[in-house]
């Protein structure tokens, strides 16, 4: 069963939102930012219960609906699951943001299968998961907003992140394809690429990460979920209506020229 569902004080929109990973971080700052914008929003999580709790009471104080449900994007059937239930709550999923994402960080010669699989289920495999699910929906409504949430590691590399990063870049063409197959259908496919983030799992890091983190970055500073979660927000809007097939970098610059 999922977590919470409030009522909208004013007329639901019919722009049903799905988050997925919704129950910290970016998001988080997803589905408040989308809540905010007077969408009904789904959101799914790992493990995080606390957090999902705390996400959907977040939504309630600025008004709006959010139900939270338990599931692993790499799982199709699981996925199948929580869109149901979503469905059966807010009614057709055509705003879907593909933001979960999994760190199995090693050194290439001793990285293991466990971690290279494990980080492109979730990354990657999980994106084309809800996608292929939303879709169909989508495609009878003749509307739809897709962003996935990929990373400027993606396009640069990162030393002990093979398997983190092609499983971002792959979301560049899986965007991509995405937007040029389904552009006919009035149906938008964008990619968003962050930089460094403050966020719960960047705070574990050991302060000369994050040092030289900073350095690598024009804006000397990490950037937070609710910048990030802005322009999400904006790819899901009616304004970005003619926008499709793009790469939004969100990092401060670091990514400059990529």
């Amino acid at each position: 069963m999922g977590i919470g569902a409030a009522s909208l004080g004013a007329e639901v929109t019919d722009r049903v939102a799905f988050v997925t990973g919704g129950s910290r971080g970016i998001g988080r700052a997803t589905v408040l930012a989308l809540v905010a914008g007077g969408h009904p929003v789904g959101f799914c999580y790992g493990s995080d219960e606390d957090g999902a709790l705390s996400t959907t009471s977040q939504a309630v104080e600025l008004g709006g609906a959010a139900l939270g449900v338990r599931a692993d994007v790499a799982d199709p059937s699981a996925v199948d699951s929580a869109l149901r239930e979503v469905e059966g709550a807010f009614g057709r999923v055509t705003v879907l943001v593909n933001n979960a994402g999994a760190a199995r960080d090693g050194l290439l010669v001793r990285m293991t299968d466990e971690q290279w699989q494990a980080v492109l289920q979730t990354n990657l495999t999980g994106a084309f998961n809800t996608i292929r699910r939303a879709v169909p929906g989508m495609m009878k409504a003749r509307y739809g907003r897709i962003v996935n949430v990929s990373s400027v590691i993606g396009q640069v590399g990162g030393a002990g992140q093979a398997n983190y990063a092609a499983a971002k870049a792959g979301l560049i063409g899986l965007t991509r394809s995405v937007a040029r197959e389904l552009a006919s259908r009035n149906v938008t496919c964008n990619v968003v690429a962050p930089g460094p983030i403050d966020t719960a799992m960047t705070a574990d890091m050991a302060p000369e990460w994050r040092s030289r983190a900073e350095d690598a970055v024009p804006l000397g500073r990490f950037g937070t979920a609710a910048e990030v979660a802005a322009v999400v927000a904006f790819l899901c809007s009616e304004a970005a209506s003619y926008v499709t097939g793009a790469l939004v970098p969100v990092d401060g610059g670091a990514g400059m020229g990529h």
